[in-house]
């Protein structure tokens, strides 16, 4: 059973909030839901914008990320064909209901003086194309239907990717996961192969992950700022 049930937000580096406030409102509609200091990160700020009831693209704000070297083909894509480095965004495509909603959004963005590519119809979805601030690159889609494996699993690229038949089986359909309710430990994160996350002061990533949950369930402020403040 799939217990991951879509985006809840995406997290994107900013040294403008209030530029890609602008962009994402203006151009594109989306309501500012929270602006607010990030929990446990000292001088940096966390906005999100609405997609929708459950999902939202974030922004995280703070003085030094203006000073990190913006890098195309490297940091950044720059456009939706263009490389990027091994784990980082190459592009984001947002979702829009039909090709009436795709062409709407085509006419405002236009209107707001964005050059936009497309629409082009890529037989699992229709996109449009068009650039964000900081280099992001940006698309609209739509499906008519869900994406029906069969038809778009490509048995040459699954052979580059050095995928065997019984891996794709696989992939195709994960094998069921009976979970324990929450209660198995931690592993040892000194032994266990990860992944793990990085770019945490000396010894900071292993006292985080060596704490007790119960701790770290209530570890930072969670009223809204607004009502706290009152």
């Amino acid at each position: 059973m799939n217990k991951v049930e879509g985006l809840h937000h995406l997290a994107i580096s900013t040294a403008d909030m209030k530029a890609q406030i602008e962009f994402f409102t203006d151009k594109l509609g989306m309501e500012l839901q929270a602006l607010y200091w990030m929990h446990g990160v000292e001088n940096t700020w966390h906005g999100f914008l609405r997609l929708n009831d459950e999902s939202s693209v974030a922004f995280v704000s703070n003085p030094d990320i203006e000073n990190i070297p913006v890098t195309l083909g490297v940091s950044h894509a720059g456009n939706p064909a263009a490389n990027s480095a091994r784990g980082t965004m190459q592009h984001l495509a947002f979702k829009v209901k039909n090709n009436t909603e795709l062409l709407a959004m085509r006419d405002r963005l236009r209107s707001k003086g964005v050059p936009v590519m497309g629409p082009i119809e890529h037989g699992m979805c229709r996109s449009i194309y068009f650039a964000g601030l900081e280099n992001l690159a940006l698309e609209l889609s739509y499906s008519d239907e869900p994406i029906d494996n069969e038809q778009w699993i490509d048995p040459e690229v699954v052979g580059m990717a050095g995928i065997s038949a019984e891996e794709l089986a696989r992939y195709k359909n994960p094998p069921t996961f009976s979970d324990s309710g929450g209660d198995v430990p931690q592993p040892d994160v000194a032994s266990t192969a990860g992944p793990h996350m990085s770019n945490y002061p000396d010894g900071r990533y292993q006292a985080i992950m060596g704490a007790p949950d119960a701790a770290l369930l209530n570890s930072v402020p969670s009223d809204p700022p607004v009502a706290a403040k009152r």
